[in-house]
């Protein structure tokens, strides 16, 4: 099958146009649709995108916006639509510029396997496969979180959770497996949709679900907030109205409303000051012990490493190179990597600074 790769050329994301009444407009969709086939240079159409407000709509709104745009498509003659992948909210309406160098470019795709890059730091891993990166891989986030997260496949071992294969479940089973393995993100700034209330952002794993009722999402979303250190009047806010380490709440307070088993965390309190890295930080030590759920820490930081975690695994070049318990791994490093990080980490030495002081207003005044 095609993939995004294949075509040069314009693909906007459609907007999504609403009644007055909060239903999809389809007469202004098609005409929007249409208007996108008319112009030059445009070779495929996205729906469901952020334009789209996809995270105003549910599963089944999203499969009528991409029912409608495919009809329109179809009925104009513009061509062929295809999932980009596996998830049934996105199409694309291809136009290839060379069918013989699409078919190699999507060869090319399936069989290229990368190396994962270096991660400086260290992580929390169960498994050590080779990783294969997609096109499109999203900046910032490792390939191990990706891997563990199922959505990019290793190209050798296997993920297991609840002893579940998660790479060979079919697309329905694996999206009812995701409750029980969520994600927070490192960016608190940019892992929350602007333009949702927090009720929307925190409930938006359940939409997913689809098996619970929008007043059952909000009562939901009031408990997991509250379980953050969060009111309950503020699910109908939006995240500008919160300070870094209140997003950051709220990205946790995302994560927990499916109960889920573990959490696999990327650098979760990096982009935050110290003192509300030390907030956020209890918080998660708080809920693994109320709700018994695991974390995959992803960090750089080893005094985040040694407050969390129970076992520590160090990735460099993709390999696991060491493992073990915090407090053997940094006081008895064997790996010159592990060994390198451990000695970067800097050591405050009361009086030492004080000490340099008056040495240097001794020898100013000629009284060494």
């Amino acid at each position: 099958m095609p993939t995004i790769a294949n075509y040069r050329g314009i693909i906007p994301a459609i907007s999504t146009p609403f009644t007055n009444d909060n239903r999809i407009d389809e007469l202004a969709l098609r005409k929007l649709a249409s208007w996108l086939a008319t112009h030059d240079g445009i070779v495929a159409v996205m729906t469901n995108g952020h334009t789209g407000e996809v995270f105003a709509l549910d599963p089944e709104e999203r499969a009528e916006v991409t029912r409608i745009v495919v009809e329109n498509g179809k009925a104009t003659g513009f061509g062929e639509f295809v999932r980009r992948d596996a998830r049934p909210v996105l199409r694309l309406l291809p136009r290839p510029h060379d069918e013989h160098q699409c078919a190699d470019e999507d060869r090319r795709a399936r069989t290229e396997e990368r190396e994962p890059q270096e991660r400086p730091g260290g992580g929390a891993a169960a498994a050590q496969p080779r990783l294969k990166r997609s096109p499109g891989f999203a900046q910032g986030l490792v390939p191990l979180a990706r891997t563990v997260m199922a959505l990019d496949a290793p190209t050798s071992g296997s993920v297991r959770l609840l002893g579940r294969d998660l790479h060979q479940l079919p697309a329905a089973a694996l999206r009812e497996a995701r409750r029980d393995f969520q994600m927070v993100f490192q960016d608190p700034y940019g892992s929350l949709d602007p333009r949702q209330t927090v009720a929307r952002i925190v409930s938006e794993p359940l939409q997913a679900q689809g098996h619970t009722t929008r007043a059952q999402q909000r009562e939901q979303a009031a408990e997991v907030l509250a379980q953050v250190g969060l009111r309950p009047q503020d699910l109908d806010k939006y995240p500008h109205e919160f300070s870094g380490g209140q997003r950051q709440r709220i990205a946790i307070a995302r994560a927990l409303i499916t109960r889920p088993r573990l959490i696999v965390a990327d650098e979760p309190v990096s982009a935050l000051d110290v003192s509300v890295q030390a907030q956020v930080l209890n918080l998660l030590q708080d809920l693994q012990q109320k709700f018994g759920v695991s974390f995959l820490l992803i960090s750089h930081d080893l005094a985040v490493v040694n407050h969390l975690c129970d076992e520590v695994v160090v990735l460099y070049q993709g390999q696991i190179v060491e493992r073990g318990a915090p407090s053997d791994l940094f006081h008895h490093a064997q790996h010159p990597y592990t060994q390198a990080l451990v000695a970067a980490v800097p050591h405050v030495q009361p009086g030492r600074a004080r000490a340099r002081r008056m040495a240097a207003a001794a020898m100013a005044s000629g009284n060494p």
